[in-house]
């Protein structure tokens, strides 16, 4: 998927035997405000050849129906001590892009192995969690999703944050043009439709075992807006300490949206947040803390 979005290079995208950016679950749904492609492989073992541009780590377990994506962690973190150090070694210079779940902890476990400055290592984090936000609100509105500006926030996983006081159907703030036109939107249907986001990838899970195109789809975004310096904003796993609460000391990686480019992350915009969102927000971030702990990773 990464060669079909013309991407194709000095990228590399790792795996346990060899990385798979792409594979079958993304619907027209999934499949909006992320780059066209069709079905293609990158695979590539890790040798010495390195000077990649972008080091896309893949590798990890697949997670079981039923299974959290915190609850895949310890299986995980040993493979990234494999892994990620090589990388480091062959690529000095690189981006990481983290893919493999769950994300925010494993972006923090990749940063920590690498050595590398925290705005060259993110994570895919809430990117495909957005991008299906939007496509439900559309579905809902009755609007185009190009039109809709919405994000999750936070851990990418049961409790990430939807920011509703910041979503913008056409430029106009939605809940003040919902009141304009009357259009009824309860908080029942708000907390429906999170819930929907956050459901969707363990349903693909339950049917088929794994997820793949959607999230091929959403990192091919993420590996453009990189790789040709796009300046887009996208909302990624990133090391989030002393934003929104969050206290300076606290090394926590979790999603905020962020100004992407040829050097990682640019910049992180300014998102205002209510009381009830900031708080949310703060909770994840403690939990993710409280398992980062646990690693042996804090020097």
């Amino acid at each position: 998927m990464i060669s079909v979005a013309g991407l194709g290079g000095r990228d590399r995208a790792g795996g346990r035997e060899a990385g798979e950016a792409a594979g079958g679950d993304a619907g027209p749904a999934a499949r909006r405000g992320v780059p066209a492609a069709g079905a293609h492989h990158v695979r590539h073992r890790l040798r010495g050849d390195g000077g990649s541009d972008l080091a896309i780590v893949t590798a990890g377990a697949r997670q079981l129906p039923g299974e959290t994506r915190l609850d895949l962690l310890h299986r995980n973190v040993a493979l990234f001590r494999t892994i990620v150090p090589p990388l480091a070694q062959h690529s000095p210079d690189a981006l990481l892009l983290v893919v493999s779940n769950p994300v925010d902890v494993l972006t923090y476990v990749a940063w920590k192995l690498s050595g590398f400055p925290p705005n060259r290592v993110i994570g895919s984090g809430t990117n495909l969690d957005s991008s299906r936000f939007r496509s439900l609100l559309a579905d809902h509105l009755e609007v185009n999703a190009q039109d809709v500006q919405a994000y999750m926030v936070g851990e990418h996983g049961d409790s990430s944050v939807a920011l509703w006081s910041s979503i913008s159907i056409g430029g106009v703030p939605m809940l003040s043009s919902l009141r304009e036109s009357d259009v009824e939107f309860e908080q029942a249907v708000l907390e429906r439709i999170r819930k929907a986001v956050v459901g969707s990838a363990y349903e693909v899970i339950r049917l088929k075992g794994y997820t793949s195109w959607a999230i091929g789809y959403s990192v091919a975004s993420l590996a453009r807006s990189l790789l040709r310096n796009q300046h887009r904003i996208h909302p990624i796993s990133l090391l989030a300490s002393g934003f929104h609460g969050i206290p300076d000391d606290r090394e926590v990686f979790l999603s905020l949206p962020a100004v992407l480019g040829r050097s990682g992350v640019i910049r992180i915009p300014s998102v205002q947040l209510t009381e009830e969102e900031g708080k949310r927000l703060r909770k994840s971030a403690q939990t993710l803390w409280e398992i980062q702990q646990q690693l042996g990773l804090t020097n």
